[in-house]
C-alpha cells in the first residue's frame, strides 16, 4: 500500500451555552486554535503548550467565583489539554471538511480533509488534500448504502461518503476505516468533522480578505459561493490543475490567520463565542479514539452522538443531499409536530415543509433531491405517508426510521406528511420529547402541538437551531 500523507406548562429546555468567564475563554482559545480550527489558525499558537496553560490556570479555578457547572466545563477543558500535551508521541488526527451545502446525514459532502499532528501539545504538521483525489485511487469494494447507488450511480462506498449516519462517532469510525482501506497511511488518535458555517463566522470577525492570483474579495456573505465557484469553475479559466483546484483554500487560511492574529482581545472573544456556538450546532464535532478524553468531549455534548435509551418521545429529522449540486443553499425547511392522546393509543403527526428558494438552474443549483429519514421511537409505527416513493425501514440506536426519496422543484414547495403510532408506554402525564438537529442545517422553524384525553390541545413554537427537549 502507498502511505498517503497527506478536522400541564410546557417546559423547553434548548442546550444553550453557559455563560463563561475569561478564565474559560483563555483555555478554549488556545483548544481551538491548535485543534477545532487547526486548519485555519494552528500557526498562532504552535509554541504554545497546554499543559503550561492548565497549570497556570488550575489553581485559579479553585477559588473562582463562577457557578459549578462552568467549573466542570472548565476542569474537562483542563482535562483534555493535559492528556494531550503530557503524550509523548505523535498524535495524529483526521479532520472532515464538510460541505453543508450539499447536506449529508453526518453534516455535509466531505469534499476536502486534513490530516493534523500534534507533539508534546503542539502542532507541527497539517496538511489539506481533496477527497476526490484520495477516493480516485484505489476502490474499496463495498457498496454503499441505498440510496446511493441508485441515485449517484457508484459501486463503491468511499472516504467523501463515509457520513452516511446522523451520528458523528460512527461516522468517525467509517472515515477511518475507509481511509485505511483506500490506502491511506496515518493511525489516528481522533477525528474531527467542521462545517464550512466556520469560514463565515471567522470572515465576520477578521473582516473581508484579498488572495493573490484570485479575483476579487472573499467576505462573510460570498466566501462559500465564491471559494465552490473556484473549485468548481474558476480552477478551469485560471489553467489550474484539477488534483491543486482546492489548494486556495490553503492560501485563504493563510490570509484570515494573519488578519486573526492582529485581533484584540474583545474580538478574539467575540470569535470564540461564535465557535462555541458552532460547537453546540454541530458544526464541529469532535471524536477521540482516547475513551478519557472522548468522556469529557461527551461531558461538553460537542461528541455529535445520536441519544439513546430516551424514555418517552423522540423525533430527527435527517437528509442526504443526493443530485450533487449544492442546492441546500436555497432550502428552507419547517415542520408541524401533532400528538394526539385523545385516542385509544398515542398517534403522531408530522408535517414537513421543504421550500426550494432557488430561482434558475444552474451549475450549482438544480431540484432538490434527498433522502429523508425521519427517526421515531423503536416501537412506532408507520400508519400512512403522502409520500409517493417506497417507504424504507430501518432500526439503529434504539430507533426506527422511515426513509423515502423526496424531491422539490426549483421555486417551489411541497410538505410530506407522515402519521403514525406512538408506544403506549409514553402518556401525556409522563410525556417528554427530544428533537436531535442534524448536523450541516442552521435552523428549523418547527410548531409543536399535544392534544390531551380531553382534546384541549398545547401548542408550542420553536426554532431548532440545536438539541433541544420539552417536558410537561
Amino acid at each position: 500500500m502507498n502511505n498517503f500523507n497527506l478536522l400541564s406548562d410546557l417546559e423547553t429546555v434548548k442546550r444553550e451555552p453557559k455563560e463563561r468567564t475569561w478564565k474559560f475563554w483563555v483555555i478554549f482559545w488556545s483548544l481551538a486554535a491548535t485543534f477545532l480550527i487547526s486548519w485555519f489558525l494552528f500557526l498562532e499558537y504552535k509554541n504554545s503548550n497546554w499543559i503550561e496553560i492548565a497549570n497556570f490556570f488550575s489553581p485559579v479555578l479553585k477559588v473562582a467565583p463562577i457557578a459549578e457547572k462552568q467549573k466542570t466545563e472548565l476542569q474537562s477543558i483542563f482535562k483534555i489539554a493535559s492528556i494531550i500535551s503530557e503524550t509523548e508521541e505523535v498524535q495524529t488526527f483526521l479532520i472532515l471538511l464538510q460541505n453543508n451545502l450539499e447536506l449529508r446525514p453526518g453534516g455535509g459532502f466531505i469534499g476536502s480533509f486534513g490530516i493534523l499532528k500534534i507533539e508534546n501539545g503542539k502542532v507541527i504538521e497539517i496538511d489539506i488534500h481533496d477527497t476526490n483525489v484520495f477516493d480516485d485511487r484505489i476502490s474499496t469494494g463495498i457498496t454503499p448504502p441505498y440510496p446511493m447507488p441508485e441515485t449517484l450511480n457508484i459501486k463503491n462506498w468511499e472516504m467523501r461518503d463515509s457520513n452516511w449516519s446522523p451520528d458523528f462517532p460512527e461516522n468517525a469510525k467509517k472515515a477511518s476505516y475507509l481511509y485505511k482501506l483506500q490506502g491511506g497511511g496515518e493511525e489516528f488518535d481522533g477525528v474531527a468533522a467542521v462545517s464550512t458555517e466556520i469560514l463565515s463566522s471567522f470572515l465576520e470577525t477578521v473582516g473581508p480578505v484579498e488572495i493573490e492570483g484570485f479575483p476579487g474579495e472573499y467576505n462573510s456573505g460570498n466566501a462559500i459561493v465564491k471559494l465552490e465557484y473556484q473549485v468548481e469553475k474558476g480552477y478551469k479559466e485560471q489553467d489550474i490543475e484539477k488534483g491543486q483546484r482546492k489548494y486556495i483554500m490553503k492560501y485563504l487560511a493563510k490570509n484570515i490567520l494573519d488578519k486573526a492574529q492582529a485581533l484584540g482581545i474583545g474580538e478574539k472573544k467575540e470569535l470564540l463565542l461564535k465557535l462555541e456556538e458552532h460547537l453546540d450546532q454541530k458544526d464541529i464535532m469532535l471524536n477521540f479514539f482516547n475513551p478519557i478524553i472522548q468522556e469529557e468531549i461527551v461531558k461538553l455534548n460537542w461528541d455529535g452522538e445520536v441519544e439513546q435509551n430516551i424514555p418517552s418521545d423522540y423525533l430527527m429529522i435527517v437528509d442526504a443531499n443526493l443530485a450533487a449540486y449544492k442546492t441546500d443553499l436555497y432550502m428552507v425547511r419547517s415542520f408541524k409536530y401533532q400528538v394526539d392522546f385523545s385516542g385509544v393509543e398515542p398517534i403522531a403527526k408530522l408535517d414537513l415543509t421543504y421550500t426550494n428558494t432557488a430561482r434558475a438552474k444552474d451549475w450549482m443549483t438544480n431540484d432538490y433531491q434527498s433522502y429523508l429519514r425521519v427517526y421515531v421511537p423503536r416501537e412506532g409505527w408507520l400508519l400512512n405517508s403522502s409520500s409517493t416513493r417506497p417507504i424504507k425501514f430501518g432500526e439503529e440506536f434504539d430507533k426506527k426510521y422511515f426513509g423515502t426519496l423526496v424531491q422539490i422543484p426549483i421555486n417551489q414547495s411541497r410538505t410530506f406528511h407522515f402519521e403514525y403510532r406512538l408506544p403506549e408506554r409514553i402518556t401525556f402525564e409522563n410525556y417528554s420529547l427530544m428533537i436531535q438537529k442534524q448536523s450541516g442545517i442552521s435552523e428549523m422553524e418547527g410548531e409543536i402541538e399535544l392534544i390531551d384525553k380531553n382534546k384541549d390541545s398545547q401548542k408550542h413554537e420553536i426554532t431548532i437551531t440545536q438539541d433541544w427537549e420539552l417536558n410537561i
